[in-house]
């Protein structure tokens, strides 16, 4: 589900709401118009009411409880770039200002730039600009380590079953796990890893396997049932037996 995230203009100045640290992820915040519009364009099919007074850019209307607000979108990506709360019994329309607003900013663009612009009005400063970019790239890492710490410890899980290697795929690289019971009454776990993986992404894929103590993490210059190939790294630990035995009775569960 495409989930529409807030501008930090509107995040601030509009929702009042103060920046949270870049690991809590701004499309997840709990606001009542954030979910409205979320829900509103989590299908590309649905029709969307476009804001008619605003004729530079498509911004489209969301509206829950006394909130009001413009969403524009980049392709897979809706952005909240604007937001308003209608006090009770206010004739004030939200939509109506933003569009005034709009032509007020057309006309200081036009008597400060040239060429001038040709549209009744001017949101462009509304839109994302390049912090907002660098914020949601600040946020995929986040979004990566979330997606490591629901994939790694599946795979140690299916490795458990029968002692083969289980591989993930991504862009740069490839992540192997093979897990070994057949030590005595230890359980062996091997990581491996093929391709380009920043240093510092290594700690974080050996701290999310389950049951394993951080500082039991070795080099290995082999598998259990193979040696490393070309641009190969690999680590082995001691998994707990307890943690072990819970993950294959979470898995027949």
């Amino acid at each position: 589900m495409t989930r529409v995230r807030p501008t930090l203009r509107c995040l601030k100045e509009d929702l009042k709401i103060e920046l949270p640290p870049v690991d809590r992820l701004l499309d997840e915040l709990e606001h009542p118009l954030l979910a409205k519009a979320s829900e509103q364009f989590a299908d590309e099919s649905t029709p969307h009411e476009r804001i008619s007074a605003v004729d530079d850019q498509v911004l489209f209307k969301v509206k829950v409880q006394r909130w009001r607000g413009a969403v524009w979108v980049e392709p897979g990506l809706p952005w909240l770039v604007a937001a308003g709360w209608r006090e009770s019994g206010s004739g004030d329309d939200f939509y109506a200002v933003l569009a005034s607003d709009a032509r007020t900013a057309r006309s200081r663009y036009n008597a400060e730039y040239r060429p001038s612009l040709t549209t009744e009005t001017h949101t462009a400063y509304l839109l994302p600009t390049h912090d907002d970019r660098l914020r949601h790239r600040l946020e995929s890492v986040t979004r990566f380590v979330r997606r490591l710490e629901a994939l790694v410890p599946d795979l140690v899980r299916q490795s458990l079953r029968d002692g083969h290697e289980r591989v993930a795929e991504f862009d740069s690289f490839d992540l192997g796990v093979q897990v070994r019971a057949d030590r005595g009454h230890e359980t062996y776990v091997a990581i491996r890893i093929r391709g380009s993986v920043p240093v510092n992404l290594v700690p974080v894929i050996l701290d999310i396997v389950p049951g394993c103590d951080r500082s039991g993490w070795f080099p290995e210059a082999a598998l259990p049932d193979r040696s490393l190939r070309a641009a190969e790294q690999a680590w082995s630990n001691i998994m707990d037996t307890a943690v072990a035995a819970a993950l294959l009775d979470s898995s027949e569960g």
